[in-house]
């Protein structure tokens, strides 16, 4: 079954949703992946098992996601491997120095209504459309 238009960023959406709601429930702890995934390395016993099945559930459900609907997933990046890497650094930076990331602070922190995820929510959206702007003024689209 195709889902299409607004039909796939609704469900996933809704899943990101009941994922952090059910983890902040069942688990009392907040779904920001780079803290899930932060915490692993440095986690006991107990703490690594929940967060390698959230990690290998995002995972997993991303694989499964991408055979049940193969178009929804570009065949190739517009990018080079060298773009795509400091892209990654910078957003590693960033997510240290602001404390959490776009699903932490984002979907997770104002759903809490907290003032400081507010706060770097609005810079990372700030930040990405500035990064938009140079790239496709400054260097015609492409890196």
């Amino acid at each position: 079954m195709e889902l299409s238009g607004f039909a796939m960023p609704l469900l996933g959406g809704a899943l990101i949703g009941l994922a952090s709601a059910a983890l902040l429930v069942l688990n009392g702890r907040i779904a920001g992946i780079s803290g899930i995934l932060g915490g692993l390395l440095g986690a006991g016993r107990g703490e690594a098992t929940w967060r390698s099945a959230f990690l290998a559930g995002l995972i997993l459900t991303g694989t499964a996601a991408m055979l049940v609907a193969p178009s929804a997933f570009p065949a190739e990046l517009p990018r080079s491997p060298l773009a795509l890497a400091v892209a990654g650094l910078l957003v590693g930076f960033g997510t240290r120095m602001g404390g959490g990331c776009t699903s932490g602070h984002g979907v997770c922190g104002n759903g809490r209504l907290s003032k400081r995820s507010v706060v770097a929510t609005m810079t990372f959206i700030t930040t990405g459309m500035i990064t938009v702007a140079v790239i496709r003024h400054a260097f015609g689209g492409t890196v």
